[in-house]
């Protein structure tokens, strides 16, 4: 298998685009460390789910945004697979409003749990990676940090300086065999776009040129993609996964 007796950490790993992304990678032969904070039977159901690819998939409770929980989660990484090859930054939330009506307390949660999370894994990750001279960092951005979006002005700037943060740490780390990429995903079937009433269905695809929403195994797909040698000459980059939506 293509990522055969390698070993990750994805972060925000029991529903739906990270969940994908711990599927794919293991039935790719890649052992997995996912976190989550409050699901944690989904977590068990998902290790339950994981059994049949013959690789370790671990959930471990940690909240994304403390430098600490990550910290713990990479050591927790570390003692139960022997490595860390490639670490997934997907974990994140939404608190979306009008400006005029965002709380400050909105504003930095969505900045702590989406932008510096992927620091805080980031970082903290580096010491193994770069003691090995080898890692794959894919970094879970949004289409919207390209347009931005009405009403999701901390949700864009923490997914826009994702995209920053990609392309500088990709310079940093470049010399020493690591590749940091990140992903944009335009709209996606997820616990919320299941709650679309169908004239916001219809406005949706009048956007999108493939005239169809996607699923979260498209955004894995480019993701394993991505934690493969397949994509060695690669780095720096932004791969939108959105059906044409950013051309």
């Amino acid at each position: 298998m293509k990522l055969s007796g390698k070993n990750a950490i994805v972060t925000g790993g029991t529903r739906g685009i990270g969940r994908a992304i711990v599927l794919e990678l293991a039935s790719l032969g890649c052992n997995v460390v996912f976190t989550f904070q409050n699901s944690e039977e989904a977590a068990k159901l998902l290790e339950a789910e994981s059994q049949k690819f013959g690789v370790k998939i671990l959930g471990f409770k940690a909240d994304a945004s403390s430098y600490a929980e990550a910290e713990k989660t990479v050591s927790f990484a570390l003692e139960n697979l022997g490595g860390l090859d490639i670490l997934v930054n997907n974990a994140g939330i939404t608190k979306d409003n009008l400006l005029l009506r965002m709380s400050e307390a909105d504003f930095d949660k969505v900045i702590s749990s989406n932008l510096k999370s992927v620091f805080n894994y980031t970082k903290v990750s580096l010491k193994t990676m770069l003691g090995k001279r080898y890692g794959k960092i894919i970094n879970i951005s949004s289409v919207v940090a390209l347009t931005g979006n009405p009403g999701q002005a901390n949700y864009v700037a923490a997914k826009s300086g994702i995209i920053g943060f990609t392309k500088s740490t990709a310079k940093e780390l470049a010399s020493r065999n690591i590749n940091v990429n990140a992903v944009a995903p335009g709209y996606i079937s997820t616990d919320m776009t299941e709650k679309l009433n169908e004239q916001q269905r219809e406005m949706i695809l009048s956007q999108i040129p493939i005239k169809k929403i996607g699923t979260p195994e498209d955004v894995a797909k480019v993701v394993s993609f991505l934690a493969s040698s397949d994509s060695d000459y690669i780095t720096g980059q932004v791969i939108s996964v959105d059906g044409g939506m950013v051309m």
